[in-house]
């Protein structure tokens, strides 16, 4: 459930983020086919669990869907619309359905919090605007980028950088003391955010030496 989890957090990485750029409409219609796999998956005993977890993961992809699609040169409303599909996780939750799936989307909320708030501490939120805009626009991410990157070198940003791989780290052991599955794929999908946010720092800073 841990391993699922994580490869389901991963997967906007490497498939929405370029869908949404070319065809957002796509990406955002993809939800429905995600939707009605998930449920057709958690009808059968065989595949229940599948289908719970990627219950969740629909839920990211829709919100992940609209923010990315239209909204991405607004970072400060980022949290907004990745919270959007919170209550239907918390109803979900309180009638005892899809419990994996609703863990699963609220991991990866949370580390979607933590992320933003050290991009809030480290004063990188105008740099993530200036980024999106840049891409729009075809203009070098070398001129952007470096800005960035020595927002995150400062003693202020690795402290923050340290602290919240910590607070993450901390969160992922903490749920991962049960044995119940649901916590597993709440562990899994916080712990992927360091993969992700990782993966995203070493391609900036690849980025920068290359140029």
């Amino acid at each position: 459930m841990f391993a699922g989890a994580s490869f389901l957090v991963s997967i906007p990485v490497f498939l929405q983020a370029p869908l949404v750029r070319v065809a957002p409409d796509i990406s955002l219609l993809m939800t429905i086919g995600w939707l009605l796999l998930s449920i057709w998956l958690w009808q059968k005993p065989k595949y229940q669990l599948a289908g719970d977890l990627l219950f969740g993961f629909t839920l990211s992809w829709w919100a992940g869907g609209l923010y990315w699609g239209w909204l991405r040169t607004q970072p400060m409303l980022h949290l907004a619309i990745e919270a959007i599909p919170l209550p239907i996780a918390v109803a979900a939750l309180c009638f005892g359905y899809f419990r994996i799936g609703s863990l699963f989307f609220l991991g990866s909320l949370l580390g979607t919090c933590l992320t933003d708030f050290y991009c809030m501490g480290t004063g990188l939120m105008p740099w993530w605007e200036r980024m999106m805009n840049a891409e729009d626009s075809g203009i070098s991410m070398a001129q952007v980028m470096p800005g960035a990157l020595a927002q995150m070198h400062t003693l202020t940003g690795i402290l923050l950088a340290m602290g919240t791989c910590l607070l993450l780290l901390g969160i992922t052991v903490w749920a991962t003391r049960t044995r119940e599955a649901h916590m597993w794929a709440f562990a899994g999908a916080v712990f992927s955010t360091l993969f992700v946010d990782g993966l995203f720092w070493a391609i900036s800073n690849a980025f920068l030496i290359g140029s």
